[in-house]
């Protein structure tokens, strides 16, 4: 049993400074009365702190003033560049450490020695490439950096490889949600499962929403039990793997956004049931954006003809790119169709939902080059349609 291996016992980069000219106004000059001796000091400490962020962290000049607020490196410059140092050395680019910096600036004050390298070591002790590192620290800087968080992120680990079993499905779920290193899972998480596996669910699903998606079960068991509860209402069968996909789509959302989601596919002639009908079919179509749906729905029929009855029986399309999937193969289906390339018997909807459900690879093969003699200029005109959707 699952569960029953849960428990609380599981074991700079410096380069020659500039002068910053700080915005000023009459009545804030040096020479006005109100510019008192305060004022001044710590003006000075602003102004060296924000020449530091533009000349050693790549920041600009604008941003810097901003970030230098509550900020002062004069008395330090020795430690944050010490700071800066250790990060280059870890992988991390100009770039990347401009990102880092401007949004938690304090990370330049921070201990090297006793918070910021010891935190490092526990990531890099997983296996993590440094890529993958940098990755999960720029997602969560203040927690992962700034925080005390060894003994969580130590006790977090040791949960996740006792439940999921895989050192690779352990590295897959922190990068999945890094925040979950500084999370108490024996009180977010264990009680959860154990809930799920009481209803029928299966600890292999489980353990794969764990590992795809562990945010689903960080969340009060007061909380997840309800939706656990509208779940079961909507019809869902534990045993099936849409079931835990339910629970993770109605989590991702609020009522209120579920409601605008239920009412925006009502605009498209959508009842009730045949909302809950393609949910049930494929929880994704709920969880793509209102922004999203609508485009998809109003491209599908308005520009390409399909009846609302096709999208509710193959919901699948809501989850897909509309720039870099929908829209180009149904360009390809459009062109075909006018050189007489498509039977006419053919149900242009049911051939279109087949092509979209196509790997990438398997389109190219399987229509595009099929069609290479009668129209040989469709790969390149597909090529070219493709290539400029990825650069959206």
């Amino acid at each position: 049993m699952l569960f029953n291996l849960i428990r609380r016992n599981i074991s700079t980069y410096a380069k020659p400074y500039i002068k910053l000219q700080l915005p000023c106004n009459g009545l804030l000059s040096p020479s006005s009365s109100l510019f008192t001796t305060t004022t001044s000091h710590s003006s000075n400490h602003d102004s060296f702190t924000a020449t530091y962020l533009i000349n050693s962290c790549g920041v600009s000049p604008e941003s810097a003033i901003l970030a230098s607020k509550g900020l002062d490196l004069s008395k330090s410059p020795n430690s944050a560049d010490s700071v800066l140092a250790f990060l280059k050395k870890q992988g991390f680019t100009k770039s990347q450490v401009s990102k880092l910096i401007l949004s938690h600036p304090k990370l330049l004050l921070c201990d090297l020695e006793n918070t910021l390298l010891p935190n490092f070591k526990i990531l890099s002790s997983l296996g993590f490439s440094n890529d993958d590192l940098v990755g999960i620290v720029i997602t969560r800087p203040r927690n992962i950096l700034l925080g005390k968080f060894q003994a969580k992120a130590l006790l977090s680990v040791s949960f996740l490889r006792t439940v999921l079993g895989s050192e690779d499905k352990v590295i897959n779920a922190i990068k999945r949600f890094p925040q979950i290193l500084t999370y108490d899972l024996q009180v977010y998480a264990a009680e959860n499962i154990r809930m799920l596996l009481e209803i029928g669910v299966p600890d292999v699903r489980i353990k794969a929403m764990l590992s795809q998606q562990p945010r689903t079960f960080l969340t009060s068991a007061d909380s997840f039990r309800k939706v656990v509860k509208d779940v079961k209402k909507l019809g869902f069968d534990p045993s099936k793997a849409k079931f835990i996909w339910a629970i993770h789509a109605l989590r991702a959302m609020s009522k209120v956004t579920w409601n605008k989601k239920i009412e925006l596919y009502k605009k498209w002639g959508w009842s009730k049931d045949e909302i809950l009908m393609a949910f049930e079919r494929n929880p994704g179509c709920m969880m793509a954006s209102t922004d999203k749906i609508a485009r998809i729905l109003n491209f599908l029929v308005n520009t390409m003809g399909w009846e609302r009855s096709y999208i509710i029986q193959s919901p699948i399309v809501i989850c897909y790119s509309l720039e870099k999937r929908i829209i180009p193969r149904c360009l390809v289906y459009k062109y075909l169709a006018e050189k007489g390339l498509i039977k006419e018997k053919d149900d242009c909807c049911y051939t279109q939902s087949h092509w979209l459900a196509y790997s990438e690879t398997s389109f190219v093969k399987w229509v595009v080059k099929r069609h290479e003699k009668e129209a040989p200029e469709l790969l390149e005109l597909y090529q070219k349609r493709f290539i400029k959707a990825k650069e959206l």
